[in-house]
Order: structure tokens, then sequence, then C-alpha cells
């Protein structure tokens, strides 16, 4: 019976041990063999360097910058943790505050993050502070501090600042840590501008000490592509600079700005405001990332006019000579009466005349001529309810309701531009339509060398027909005050309300211009757009002052002159 009981306990012994051999061998095998390998293998990433992205004379709008990782390797400290931070912490603060309370707070709480990483136990080597300039590095170098190392680390540097902050987008982390760019053109390309990392692989010994004579495993980093773009330098400046004076004069919450060459779809310029510092990111508010440019959609108002017009002269159901019969009152469409912004009724007018007067009853007119068959396909060759595909991280877009879904209301203010959502790359997409002789083509901020594509969407005779009715409306419309005398300005206000909870605020709009020049052979075509102007709701006294104050210096920087 003894004999029994020990043969069954060494059974057993010997079952767990075959189970347990089972157990390491072969369910844990692969990942002990891993372990096992990292013992004896180093392996050390090699980052690739990120792309730079530059401006269209090859100079820098983002570009790396080689900045270090401060570090400490515990054992080798000689100095307490207090003493190194009180050494450090005013090298890392700034003290140029005007507040002495604020610099001595800030002080402080340098001094206690960086003896907070000296005091972690349990490891050898710590990070203290990462993004170190060089200057930063030499100054500390010079305390002499026993156990205090430096790693080069890239960082993105933005030498403009936070000029073309939305165009840019920026570089942050992703889950694994790893540099990823996110809106804007570090976004729209992080694949290409990222490149490709490479590894470098040495057998060690037991204490970590390479190994010189055993093979050497390396393969090289791929760096990024360099992104060279359509962006003139002087006229992001120019247009940034000029951006923030005119939110400032007329108080208006937000703004853009977009510049862009009509024939090409170059953008030349792009700017918005307020901005952020891409190389400060995390500082700042997140709603600031998104591009008003391309992000934000709006009810476009009186601007939306002269791709209607357009269609209609295209169509033929009009000409620009065309009298409107119904001009002398409110027009009832259903149970709606449509009325003029002013409360101004123009008899027997022509349809340029309805441009000049930004005419809504005269606009309702045209669409009554087109039918809602003839508006719905004219918009949507006008690319309205479509993304314009720009390469920028951050696009949106509002589908144009079904065509079934039209009723005779609808009919009527989409020709004036309510019902309608776009977006302001949307918007200008389609003007560019009118300035380029009839054609849809794609912005692009990127020269890729690519043959552009382009859609005839209008005959080159509704085209030139539309310009000349625009330049009439910015010599005698609304803004009249405003025009370059001797320049020819094709161009249009609009003054959107703003729907809310089901209804529009008369007293928050949008304001907005749009135009090109020359006229008859453009160098560029620009859109404003101004939220919730406070000085005047119009935009005739908010945005088409600012296009006036900005193409005064494109002017002269394309070197146009006056006709006469």
């Amino acid at each position: 019976m003894r004999l029994k009981i020990v043969f069954g306990v060494f059974t057993l012994l010997f079952l767990s041990l075959i189970s347990r051999l089972f157990y390491w061998q072969v369910v844990m095998g692969a990942d002990l063999k891993k372990e096992a390998s990292y013992q004896y293998k180093g392996t050390k990433t090699i980052t690739a360097p990120r792309g730079n992205i530059l401006a269209n004379d090859g100079t820098w709008l983002a570009v790396m910058r080689t900045n270090w990782l401060l570090f400490a390797e515990l054992p080798k400290l000689e100095k307490t943790s207090k003493e190194i931070a009180n050494l450090l912490a005013p090298i890392f603060v700034d003290d140029n505050h005007e507040n002495k309370d604020e610099y001595r707070q800030a002080l402080l709480n340098e001094t206690e993050k960086i003896q907070s990483a000296l005091d972690r136990n349990g490891v050898v080597w710590v990070p203290v502070k990462r993004k170190v300039t060089s200057e930063i590095k030499e100054k500390i170098e010079n305390l002499n501090i026993k156990g205090l190392g430096f790693e080069p680390e890239e960082t993105r540097y933005y030498p403009e600042g936070s000029s073309s902050a939305q165009l840019l987008g920026f570089v942050g982390k992703d889950e694994e840590g790893n540099d990823t760019g996110y809106f804007g053109l570090e976004g729209y390309y992080n694949v290409p501008l990222s490149g490709k990392n490479g590894f470098l692989q040495r057998e060690k010994d037991l204490s970590g000490v390479p190994i010189l004579t055993s093979g050497l495993s390396e393969i090289s980093s791929i760096a990024g592509t360099d992104l060279t773009t359509y962006i003139d330098k002087r006229i992001q400046n120019i247009t940034e600079s000029k951006l923030k004076e005119g939110l400032e004069k007329y108080g208006a919450k937000e703004g853009s700005v977009i510049i862009m060459d009509p024939k090409t779809g170059a953008i030349l310029g792009m700017a918005s405001y307020p901005s952020y510092d891409p190389a400060k990111y995390s500082e700042f508010d997140g709603a600031l990332f998104r591009n008003p440019a391309i992000s934000d959609t709006f009810e476009p108002g009186s601007v939306f006019k002269v791709i209607v017009m357009a269609a209609g002269l295209d169509s033929g159901v009009i000409k620009p000579d065309t009298i409107c019969d119904i001009c002398d009152k409110p027009y009832k469409v259903d149970k709606y009466f449509i009325e003029t912004w002013d409360k101004k009724y123009h008899p027997d007018s022509t349809m340029t005349d309805v441009l000049v007067h930004s005419d809504n009853v005269g606009m309702s007119f045209i669409a009554e001529q087109l039918g809602s068959d003839k508006m719905y396909e004219y918009l949507d060759k006008f690319g309205i309810g479509k993304l314009t595909e720009i390469d920028l991280q951050g696009e949106s877009n509002i589908n144009l309701r079904p065509k079934d879904k039209w009723n005779v209301v609808d009919l009527a203010t989409s020709s004036f531009g309510q019902g309608v959502s776009i977006t302001p790359i949307q918007l200008i997409r389609a003007t560019s339509v009118i300035a380029n002789g009839g054609y849809l083509i794609s912005p692009k901020v990127v020269d890729s060398n690519d043959a552009l594509k382009r859609d005839r969407v209008i005959s080159e005779e509704a085209a030139d027909e539309t310009a000349a009715m625009m330049v009439e409306a910015a010599k005698k419309g609304e803004a009249k005050w405003t025009d370059l005398k001797g320049f020819s300005v094709a161009g249009k206000t609009g003054t959107a309300q703003i729907p809310i909870s089901g209804h529009y605020d008369d007293k928050k709009t949008i304001a907005s211009f749009v135009g090109f020049a020359p006229a008859n052979n453009p160098k560029f075509i620009m859109l404003i757009t101004l939220k919730e102007p406070q000085s005047s709701q119009w935009a005739s006294e908010t945005a088409a002052p600012l296009w006036y104050s900005i193409a005064k210096d494109l002017f002269n920087y394309f070197g146009i002159q006056p006709e006469n």
C-alpha cells in the first residue's frame, strides 16, 4: 500500500513536470524566445527624417530641427534630486515675466517636475526634459552635473510661427508614441512626409555591452519626401496681417481668406484667424485646429448669385439685357413673399441690374426660368455639395438636398444663396469657373506636376458675360465706395443671415466678398469671409473693404496696372 502511494506521488510529480515543460516550451516558447533575443540582441530604431514643407520659392514653411532629450542615469548622480532641480529649473523658465509672482510660481512648478522625475524608484534611466534647444543644452553642460546626458531628437519647427497654422497642421504623437501629422498638409501627406524607419541590431553580453566581433544587422531608414507648395510667402504674410487687422477693425469672431490662381487651382495663400502655434499645439484649444476655409459650412447669401446667373446665361433662359417683369414688388412664392434686402424695388430691371442691385426678386425670376431640374443640374456641375478634393486634411461637405425633395420655395431661395450650404473652398472653386472661361478645376496646395484636369461647366461666352456683369456690380453695387478706380475687378458681396433653431437671425451674419482681377485675364481670385462682424452686419462695409485692402498689395505684387 505504501509503495502504491509513493508511486502515485512520483507519477503526479512527473505529470506536473511534463505539463510545465509543455507550457514553457510550447505555449510560451515564442514569447520566451523573443525575450531571450532581447537579452542578447540590442536593437535600435533609426528614425527616418520627416520631410520638409516648402513655399513656392523653396524656403521653409515646416522643417525638422535637431533638439535634445535631457536624461538622467540615476546611479551616477552625485547631487540630490532637489539640488539638481534647483540648478536646472531657472534655465527652463523664462525670467521675462512682468509679474514676479507668476515667475516664482512657474519656477516652483518646474522645480517640482524635475525633482519628481529624478525621484522615481526601480529605474536606472529617466527622461527629464524633451525638446531642449542647443542653447539650453550648452548651459546645462556648463553646470557639469554628473549623471545627466543628452540624446538627439528631431522636432518639427515652423519658422513662420503661427502663420499658415491651419493650412500646415502639426506633428503630434499617435497611440504608439510615433510622430504623426494631424490636420492640414501634415495630416493629408503624413505617409510620404514620414518616410520609413530603419533599425540597427547587434548581439550583446550579459552586462549589455555590444559584442564587437558579432554580426551587425542594419536596415537604413528612408527619409520622408519634401513637399513644395504653391504658397507664396509674401502673399501669405500680407493675407495674415490684413486679416488680423480686419477682424479687430470690424469686431468679427472669425475670418478666413483664400487666394487662388483661378486658371490652375493653385492656392497662393490661405489664412484663418484666430489661429495657433503648431509647434506648441498642446497649449491651444483644439477647436482652433480646424481650418474654416475648408471645414466650416455656411449659407453663402448673395455671393451665390453669380453662380446662378452664370447658369441662367449658359442655359439660354436669360441674356444680360433680359427684362425682369416681376421686379417691381415683393414676389409671392407659395405662402411666402420674396423681398429685396433693402426693401427697394426696380421695375424693368435687366439681368445686369439684378446683379448690381443684388435683387432677390430678380434672382427668383432667373430660378423660375431655369426650373428645378436645370438648377440642380448646374449646381451639381459647379461642384456644389461635393468635396473639392483639396489636398488638406479636414475638408467637409454638406450634400445638396435630393432633387426630388425640392419645392418651389427651395428653388427660389437657392437662387440667392439660402437653403444651400457650402464651404469657402467650394465657393471660390465654383466662382473660378466664371474667372477661367467656364472650367471646373480642383484646388491644390502642393505642386505635384500632375496634368491639369478641367471639366467644362459653362460656355466661354456665358463666363465672359457673367464676369462683365460682376464688374458692373463691383463698380455700381452696394460696395461701390470701396472700388479701386481704374482697376478692372469682377466682384460680388454677400451678407448671409445665420440660421439658428429653424429661423434666420437678422443680427448675426456672415459677410463675404468674392472677386478676381483683372476681370478679363485674372491673376488671382480671392474670397473673404467674416463671421458675425460687429461694426456692421453688411458685407459692403466689412468684407468688401478688407478684400480691396489686400487687393491693393496684390496689384503691386503682380504688377497689375490701372486700365486708364
